[in-house]
């Protein structure tokens, strides 16, 4: 059956807007488009769209430089304005689950029911408990849906799905890693400001949660050992060095005391959740780690995580299974982990549900 055309992934990031398009193939898919325009910071604030003006110019630019037609869109949010939860509820068919959804959800979410928009998915007809299934729950802020999608629309785009950075995280990863799904594994997503932990068991989310510290945070913390700008201090993170300065200033050693502790932050955080997980869930632990985001390349993130959590730790490649242009392939998988979202995006299409 000829399916519609792949949406145009747009990841609207904190440091920077990636723009992904993928065609199907016979064999899968290929890479037809990927690029990305950095931000100004403070352009997005704790998921809040701050400097929309440039966001807009951000994609119009992707859009030309790319000469992409296709105008059907595919983003995603975040943050403490999204709720994921994994529900039981009395079984019923998917028609009776979508008239009552609103009344059932009421009891699982802090916001006033009016200001949300809800969607909810069937994920095991049969739970554990007799006569009850499992289902998906997911409750966004409209004014923040309505703050996304107005940027796609003013870039004069159309938005035709609003995913969660966890879920496009998911699908990338189920694109790419299929042999995984059957066992349970933590896909951990660094962002700039802030890190999506979902645990996925047998290829169903099983718990996700949205962390307020990311990549920044080990900017910062070298920014602040070593009394560098934040650009500088970037570069360093990076592997680069101080623009500018005297080499006899930056010291690696203190580069890597700074992206330690803030990795031991970022692990606790993780470890927490993991650990609330086990705790709240039939499901068993994670087996694995899936690193992804612009901070999954830090060897001291993957170490301490791995030190840790006592789990192999993966950093994650999204295209690892789909064709790309060879000119462009060394770049693009030295860039990989940060694209998660923006592939996992590309993946979808105009009424995929």
């Amino acid at each position: 059956m000829a399916r519609e055309k792949l949406c145009v992934g747009i990841d609207l990031g904190a440091s920077s807007v990636k723009l992904c398009q993928l065609k199907r193939t016979k064999t899968g898919y290929a890479l037809l488009n990927f690029g990305l325009v950095p931000l100004p910071s403070e352009a997005v604030v704790d998921g809040a769209l701050m400097n929309s003006p440039r966001i807009v110019e951000a994609i119009q630019e992707l859009m030309a430089a790319h000469r992409i037609k296709n105008k059907h869109v595919a983003l995603s949010i975040s943050g403490h304005s999204v709720i994921i939860k994994k529900i039981p509820l009395p079984q019923m068919s998917a028609a009776e689950l979508q008239e009552s959804i609103q009344w059932e959800a009421e009891q699982f979410i802090p916001f006033d029911i009016q200001d949300v928009h809800i969607d909810v998915q069937i994920v095991n007809q049969q739970s554990a408990q007799q006569g009850q299934m499992d289902v998906v729950l997911v409750a966004a802020k409209k004014d923040l849906v309505n703050e996304y999608t107005s940027v796609i629309i003013e870039a004069g785009l159309e938005p035709v799905i609003c995913d969660v950075d966890a879920f496009a995280v998911q699908n990338m990863f189920e694109a790419n890693y299929e042999n995984a799904l059957d066992s349970t594994v933590a896909l951990v997503n660094v962002g700039a400001s802030k890190t999506n932990i979902n645990i996925i068991s047998g290829g169903i989310p099983s718990f996700t949660r949205d962390l307020t510290i990311g990549g920044n945070a080990f900017t910062e913390e070298i920014q602040k050992q070593m009394n560098l700008s934040f650009d500088e201090a970037e570069s360093l993170k990076i592997g680069g060095t101080a623009s500018g300065r005297d080499t006899d200033v930056v010291i690696p050693h203190d580069v890597q005391r700074a992206l330690q502790s803030v990795a031991e932050n970022v692990t606790s955080e993780v470890q927490r959740s993991i650990d609330f997980y086990a705790a709240t869930s039939a499901d068993p632990t994670p087996s694995e780690l899936y690193l992804t985001g612009g901070s999954a390349r830090l060897q001291a993130l993957a170490r301490a995580l791995e030190a840790r959590i006592n789990v192999p730790v993966h950093t994650v490649d999204p295209f690892r299974r789909i064709a790309l242009n060879p000119q462009d392939e060394g770049y693009l998988r030295s860039f990989g982990p940060a694209a998660g979202v923006a592939v996992g995006l590309a993946l979808r299409y105009a009424g995929d549900g």
